[in-house]
């Protein structure tokens, strides 16, 4: 069985989420913390052998008091963040174990992740050694212009909207990290499309999106409700055998 790492950064600013005053991947979803919701989906995964949680340097001494309870139950390292999220995410690979095969990044606003979509994504990086969750456009798209009229309708067709977790052979992710240059990706896959290397996009659902305002923690509490159950036996993969699509 590969060995998977997994990076939750969750040092950003939050800085377009005003909800209980905290920033949005600490506060409280139904009882239970964003990032804490996340990360449960891949603690007590038989293949996941690390995880790391990546927090703003300031937050570190709050994070690990208020969340100590917790923490003493969970085999999770924390890492200090950097400036931008690229920063946070090469810090917490170079904790990353030696015997790791592949490393996921997933976001720790996405508390809506479920094994379901964990299986495909990991079985498919396996397979390509790059792969990521999106879900295909179906909007409408506009470009805006000047005073926020319209410029143009863009066309959705072939166009994907990038989630995580975003797999990728953990070798490869360094490679990728060496080469980056200038560059300040929005995601990891970013990095490695820059490196040459296809990236494999497997379907995951709208469901799984990530908290960035007030109205979308308002949704998250709605869409718990809707998540789909368990179908499996964690270990048993039913998406093996399915071929995704390539970027």
């Amino acid at each position: 069985m590969a060995k998977f790492a997994v990076i939750l950064p969750a040092a950003g600013k939050s800085s377009r989420f005003h909800l209980q005053k905290r920033k949005k991947t600490f506060v409280e979803l139904k009882g239970r913390a964003v990032w804490l919701r996340a990360a449960e989906q891949f603690v007590n995964r038989d293949d996941v052998v690390q995880t790391l949680v990546v927090v703003s340097p300031e937050d570190l001494d709050w994070f690990k008091e208020k969340f100590a309870p917790n923490l003493a139950f969970l085999n999770i390292d924390i890492v200090a963040g950097g400036a931008e999220r690229a920063d946070s995410v090469r810090n917490a690979l170079a904790h990353v174990r030696a015997d790791v095969d592949f490393v996921a990044v997933h976001d720790a606003a996405r508390p809506l992740i479920v094994a379901e979509w964990i299986d495909r994504v990991f079985r498919a990086a396996e397979k390509s050694g790059a792969a990521i969750l999106a879900s295909p456009v179906t909007s409408t798209l506009k470009r805006g212009g000047a005073g926020q009229a319209i410029e143009a309708t863009v066309s959705r067709e072939n166009l994907w909207a990038a989630q995580t977790p975003q797999v990728f052979r953990r070798q490869l992710l360094l490679d990728a990290y060496a080469q980056q240059g200038s560059l300040q990706p929005t995601d990891e896959s970013q990095l490695i499309e820059q490196f040459g290397h296809p990236v494999t996009l497997v379907e995951g659902s709208p469901l799984n999106f990530k908290i960035t305002t007030d109205d979308d923690f308002r949704l998250a509490e709605v869409a718990l409700d809707a998540l789909p159950k368990a179908k499996t036996l964690r270990g048993l993969h039913p998406f093996a055998d399915e071929e995704p699509r390539l970027l």
